[in-house]
């Protein structure tokens, strides 16, 4: 057997100290701003059968196609590590009857997989946060999932990103689009990049989100979804605009912005960062912060009925870049051990602490000179330090406020001890 100690899996990460605290206040602030908005909490499998994403996500995307880890089980069938959580949402919609909840508003968070070249807030194992609402068509529920999205990020700190916002229209809207799309490309079909070429027939609204250099010339004069939105399709976009307006979220249209799936309906957004801003600095080429939309035609794929639904998500690894480390929150008092006669005592004293709601160390290993000075270093305010006299007694004295000297000697007394 070797002795080599293994390493960690290309394109996963171990998260410790003040990036950890930082992933950590993501995910509270997440819990703290779903419940203002009484979304339900939902946990998902982390696997599903591989049909579930393949029927939902397409099997020509890339994420199908290139990203997912899929394997076969004991039994021959294939499964898929979840790369996304929609799906399986959508999935546990249909099949334990959530129905009878809709619209069901719900929200989850956890680990994700694909298997994708790893880089700066990119990883083959990553994490995300994600919120739903099933069962609503009306434009109100994209405007609530916006106003969430929009609060998250203000009371994470993340105030250099703005909200970029395009309509895809209606089925039909959306279909005329389409062809319209499809026709244009085709005359310059030859001067595409090889991927655009790829799509042109497949998937032609992702070649309007192209980054490659040989399709810019042509996406300035490609058609505009504007031209062929129904009355529906413009009233619902101008319901959605008035309501952020009323809200207080400030937007950008985005006309490029696209989902390239045939179920997404209206609303597509993304929040990204501001040009020069720290945001931006941060994120380098992964500018995407949340991003989302309606996906009205999700349900249909997977067996169900036609459902509208609408919803977002976002890398807990990418928010926690733009929260930026954070120190980890020094206890609210450490009782060192200077004589270990006094340890089962302190081990009593200290349950009383944390059992009082505070937060509490015990420092009773290593040199018991030297735990004091160590505790001193922690930068805690407030330090009992507890020994023995001449007489073995117990001997403690405390660094502190009055509050807490008045709060500690109470609940030594309670134990049975005294200074």
């Amino acid at each position: 057997m070797s002795t080599k100690t293994p390493q960690a899996i290309r394109g996963t990460q171990d998260i410790f100290g003040k990036d950890a605290e930082a992933f950590a206040f993501v995910v509270e602030t997440f819990e703290r701003v779903r419940r203002l908005y009484r979304f339900r909490r939902v946990e998902m499998p982390v696997f599903e059968k591989t049909e579930v994403f393949a029927r939902s996500l397409g099997e020509t995307t890339d994420v199908v196609s290139k990203e997912m880890y899929s394997f076969d089980d004991r039994g021959g069938e294939s499964l898929t590590l979840r790369p996304e959580f929609t799906a399986g949402i959508a999935r546990a919609f249909l099949t334990n009857g959530w129905q009878q909840y809709a619209p069901l508003k719900v929200a989850t968070h956890g680990p994700l997989f694909r298997y994708e070249r790893p880089q700066k807030g990119r990883y083959r194992q990553f994490h995300q946060i994600d919120a739903e609402v099933i069962g609503a068509g009306e434009p109100q529920a994209d405007v609530e999932l916006l106003a969430m999205a929009d609060q998250l990020l203000k009371e994470l700190g993340i105030h250099d990103v703005t909200l970029h916002l395009n309509t895809l229209g209606d089925a039909e809207s959306r279909e005329a689009w389409r062809a319209a799309l499809i026709d244009y490309f085709r005359a310059v079909k030859d001067q595409l990049s090889e991927e655009s070429q790829e799509r042109l027939e497949k998937n032609p609204l992702r070649i309007l989100d192209s980054k490659d250099a040989r399709d810019k010339p042509f996406l300035a004069d490609a058609p505009k979804i504007d031209a062929f939105l129904s009355e529906e399709a413009s009233a619902f976009f101008a319901a959605v605009t008035s309501g952020l307006d009323a809200a207080g979220v400030k937007w950008v249209r985005a006309e490029s912005l696209v989902r390239g799936l045939d179920y997404y309906r209206h609303t597509a957004f993304e929040f990204i960062p501001d040009e020069g801003s720290a945001s931006a600095a941060a994120l380098g080429s992964q500018s995407t912060v949340l991003g989302g939309g309606r996906y009205d035609g999700l349900m249909e794929s997977l067996g169900g009925a036609p459902t509208p639904a609408v919803g977002w998500a976002a890398g807990i690894e990418r928010l926690a870049m733009l929260v930026g480390a954070r120190e980890e929150a020094k206890a609210d008092v450490i009782i060192v051990v200077e004589d270990d006669r006094q340890l089962s005592y302190a081990i009593g004293l200290i349950g009383m602490v944390r059992n009082s709601g505070y937060t509490a160390d015990l420092a009773a290993t290593g040199s018991p000179r030297k735990r004091y000075d160590k505790a001193v270093k922690s930068g805690a305010e407030t330090i009992l330090a507890l020994g023995c006299d001449d007489k073995g007694s117990l001997a403690a004295r405390i660094r502190g406020s009055d509050e807490w000297k008045q709060r500690l000697h109470k609940m030594m007394d309670q134990s049975g001890g005294h200074s």
